[in-house]
């Protein structure tokens, strides 16, 4: 039977294992997937320019407040989001933050354990078939996968093994374990792969595309898909820092563990782009090769290398290390809920992973047997929109920015100045703080206010 809840009493074994956690939940499949081509399609090194600006004046502020509740109130999302709620207005009303960070993680690792699955595939495929040699075929591959519902589901099982393993085992047996395997194994192999792109004949080209930076391809479009790549990025608005912050001691420097998660979530989506870029340079590819750009056109490039099917599944491995790292911390979130409320940690895990695999089949479905299924189709926003792209666009686009809106709007306005400068050790007037409530108060909202309105008018 469920208690009641607890302040959280496990801790990280160090502070190095709490960053190894929360930059591997961070890091994920947006670092490899997303961030490439949304560079490639807005003017590369004008987009990332304004990537790191918006990284630093959104996403920090954004990630060090999920921090600071996490930590003060020792809680799950929800139950930390809740606490500080009543200390500060008497009502738990700011519970919304949690409860929207859960609801929309539950719903985005039901289709991203189904991408998680894609990358199996094609990790197992470079050591087993090797790659199509051109882009037809590769895109010929690509959907015979997505046509066959039994491979999906094989594979989206897979990895919903592995994602519900680990929480089960424990914060310390479990995801702290695993991380500090699995995040030096992300580095060495994303480094190792960079290095082999330094000797590639597209590298420098690769590096211009990425760095040259060009006033003139600043658009009010590329500020826009920026500011939402350095939202996304790091998470915020998933709940997950909160949940991860609770395992925090009061001895670690939030600002610096926020900074260092930031930085580091930052860099590991350039060096992926400097992983991409000369390869996709080298062979004459389009940079700006949308989502197919990963499991269509790097394909053929790894087709052409000396040792190439070899080579591919190592790059589809680090990304699969990114997408495992990223989705055991999204369960987190709810089985440290359950927890919260006195459920035991792995009858947890495996009820909320068997329920996550149950709705996964809506996107298992939306390649082959219900691509023409369209439930809120009656709705002018979802016209068109399978159950996967449904989903995607209500987390990703509604859910995800509101959380972060409502971040912003609770660090700066409803809790105290005295809450917020012994959390971080600030003093009540220095110029963090002043730049913290600056950016809460009057720079975060009105941008993703904009963000939320631009989607609404299309």
């Amino acid at each position: 039977m469920a208690g009641p809840a607890a302040a959280k009493t496990v801790t990280w074994g160090s502070r190095l294992s709490f960053i190894m956690a929360s930059v591997g939940a961070a890091v994920g499949l947006g670092n490899f997937w997303r961030f490439p081509y949304t560079a490639g399609e807005n003017g590369g090194g004008a987009f990332v320019g304004v990537y790191l600006i918006c990284m630093l004046v959104i996403a920090v502020p954004l990630v060090l407040t999920e921090l600071m509740i996490g930590r003060r109130a020792r809680h799950s999302a929800v139950g930390s989001a809740r606490q500080l709620s009543v200390e500060a207005t008497g009502k738990p009303t700011w519970a919304i933050i949690g409860w929207l960070g859960m609801s929309a993680t539950f719903l985005i690792v039901t289709f991203y354990s189904v991408i998680g699955g894609w990358v199996i595939n094609f990790t197992v495929e470079g050591f087993t078939n090797g790659y199509a040699t051109s882009v037809e075929e590769a895109g010929a591959v690509f959907d015979n996968l997505l046509a066959d519902p039994w491979r999906l589901t094989l594979y989206h099982t897979l990895f919903m093994i592995i994602t519900v393993a680990i929480p089960a085992q424990g914060v310390k047996g479990g995801i702290e374990r695993a991380v500090n395997v699995l995040m030096p194994a992300l580095f060495l192999l994303l480094f190792g792969l960079m290095v082999y792109g330094m000797f590639s004949s597209g590298f420098s080209e690769g590096v211009a595309y990425m760095f040259s930076f060009d006033f003139t391809k600043i658009t009010p479009d590329v500020v826009l898909a920026a500011t939402g790549q350095a939202f996304f990025s790091v998470g915020v608005g998933m709940a997950i820092l909160i949940t991860y912050g609770a395992y925090l001691d009061k001895t670690t420097n939030l600002v610096e563990a926020g900074l260092i998660v930031s930085l580091a979530d930052t860099g590991v989506a350039i060096m992926a782009g400097l992983v991409i870029f000369p390869i996709v340079f080298t062979y004459g590819l389009d940079p700006a090769g949308g989502p197919g750009l990963i499991f269509v056109t790097l394909p053929v490039a790894f087709a052409q290398m000396g040792f190439g099917g070899a080579l591919g599944s190592v790059f589809f491995l680090l990304i699969l290390v990114a997408a495992i790292t990223s989705s055991i911390a999204i369960i987190e979130i709810t089985v440290s809920w359950a927890e919260d409320k006195g459920y035991d940690r792995k009858k947890s895990a495996i009820i909320s992973g068997f329920i996550i695999w149950l709705l996964g089949f809506g996107t298992v479905f939306s390649f082959n047997e219900w691509s023409n299924f369209f439930p809120l189709g009656f709705i002018g926003l979802f016209e068109g929109k399978t159950i996967f792209d449904a989903l995607d666009f209500i987390t990703g686009q509604f859910m995800l920015t509101s959380g972060g809106l409502l971040l912003a709007i609770f660090g700066g306005w409803i809790l105290s100045a005295e809450v917020v400068c012994e959390e971080f050790g600030w003093r009540p007037g220095s110029i963090m703080f002043v730049a913290y409530r600056v950016m809460c108060r009057f720079i975060i909202p009105p941008v993703i206010g904009t963000m939320i309105i631009s989607v609404l008018i299309g």
